[in-house]
């Protein structure tokens, strides 16, 4: 097979290291792609939302499946695309429809899913310009802390968790009056979980679906999950409280109803979903749906994945995932993320990096990276850098390898928090 993978981070180049590992491919391209991913495939200058232009090179380059990474193509329906042209409607696409993605795309649509097929997720409110006094009203009867998420895409950062009442009412009606633009046009005012969070992944052809290795990231820039929210500066896979008695409790009150849902709803979805679930006292309850692998649990999921990737994405575009066997690594991963000084506010660009040949027994992912031709080096190019992921009978071990191998790697402004899997580590203990 000749594979298109569509986005530039960490997630997509664990894709594609993990695609190159099988013998079923024969060509990775990646659009646009980063300087990691120029490794393991051929990096196309192609924007990851220009359909035209998607479609020139998928016809170009004899692709035989296309792998969408990122959510804003998904959202803009581009398998609608390829299912609605006479020339793309051959190559699968691994990515629902529109209509599907809109459990990403709309906080409110995915509320309302969650509502209508008994999911269990926190009690909500979904306010607009025209009814801004109800919203106020359902603020006054929560207790704090407030949450408050845009309803549209906001690139991760529409999502607000405000201490005080005044604070919680003054943020909604900036945000409703444009603060992340037509994304929070829309204010879903949600009650406030107290637990702890799990990334649990599933592949689903809209019939049948496989649980895939499950995952907890860390969002908050500074140790001790401090200081505003990020794309992700690390992750852990497994979970250790993510026993098989919880994990049945997701299956049946979560996973299962999602999909029979989708298919109620007549939603061709082949693709990942991504359950964002708290643990309230040993229940699941969703904060969030994602159409998509996670990033970074895409860097530290895939490495445990033994099965070969790409058949378990041509089963899945080929609606034959009821009989697919999905092998898991039993070794823990444990993921750190290295980001660039000011991240996640205004960051610096353009640094040369350097001692990623010093790095050992790990696997380096690209995210923000660039190849710099004129001298040969690789340069930040955004907000999160690199991915270290690295592999251990043990949490410990592993967290402290990774570690210990992003503290090789340099550049002007690079920060990494050292606490990542420390809570797990301890977790027992709780």
């Amino acid at each position: 097979m000749n594979i298109l993978i569509l986005g530039s981070g960490g997630r997509e180049h664990a894709m594609a290291w993990k695609l190159k590992q099988s013998k079923k491919v024969k060509k990775i391209f990646i659009a646009p792609g980063n300087a990691g991913t120029n490794t393991v495939g051929q990096n196309l200058p192609v924007d990851t939302d220009d359909f035209e232009q998607i479609k020139k090179v998928c016809i170009e380059n004899c692709i035989d499946l296309l792998v969408v990474g990122p959510e804003v193509p998904l959202v803009k329906g581009i398998a609608d695309y390829f299912l609605n042209d006479t020339i793309l409607r051959a190559i699968p696409v691994i990515g629902p429809v529109g209509k599907g993605a809109m459990l990403e795309g709309s906080k409110a649509f995915a509320k309302d899913f969650m509502l209508k097929y008994g999911i269990p997720t926190a009690g909500y409110l979904s306010v607009t310009a025209q009814n801004l006094d109800e919203g106020i009203s359902f603020l006054k009867k929560l207790k704090a802390p407030y949450v408050l998420k845009a309803d549209g895409l906001a690139a991760g950062k529409g999502v607000l968790i405000l201490q005080s009442l005044s604070e919680a009412e003054g943020a909604l009606k900036e945000m409703i009056n444009g603060k992340f633009g037509q994304a929070s046009a829309q204010v879903v005012i949600e009650e406030f979980l107290t637990g702890v969070e799990l990334s649990a992944f599933v592949i689903t052809d809209g019939i049948s679906y496989k649980v895939l290795p499950s995952a907890k990231d860390y969002k908050r820039i500074g140790e001790d999950d401090t200081g505003p929210n990020t794309g992700g500066m690390g992750a852990v896979s497994p979970v250790v409280f993510a026993d098989k008695k919880f994990m049945d409790k997701v299956e049946e009150c979560i996973i299962i109803p999602t999909v029979k849902g989708l298919s109620k709803e007549k939603i061709d979805y082949r693709g990942f979903i991504f359950f964002g679930i708290m643990n309230v006292n040993g229940d699941p309850f969703v904060i969030e749906y994602n159409v998509r692998l996670g990033d970074p649990e895409a860097e530290c999921i895939l490495p445990r994945l033994k099965s070969d990737f790409a058949e378990m994405l041509n089963a899945c575009a080929n609606q034959q995932l009821a009989d697919y066997r999905i092998e898991t690594d039993d070794r823990c991963a444990v993921t750190v993320m290295l980001v660039s000084g000011g991240y996640p506010d205004n960051y610096l660009k353009g640094k040369t990096i350097s001692g990623l040949k010093e790095v050992s027994d790990c696997i380096v992912f690209h995210a923000g990276t660039t190849i710099d031709f004129t001298n040969e080096t690789i340069k930040t190019s955004g907000g999160r850098v690199i991915a270290v992921t690295a592999l251990d009978f043990s949490i410990e071990g592993a967290k402290k390898t990774a570690t210990a191998n992003a503290e090789k790697i340099n550049y002007e402004g690079r920060y990494f928090r050292k606490d990542i899997a420390n809570d797990l580590i301890n977790y027992r203990l709780i």
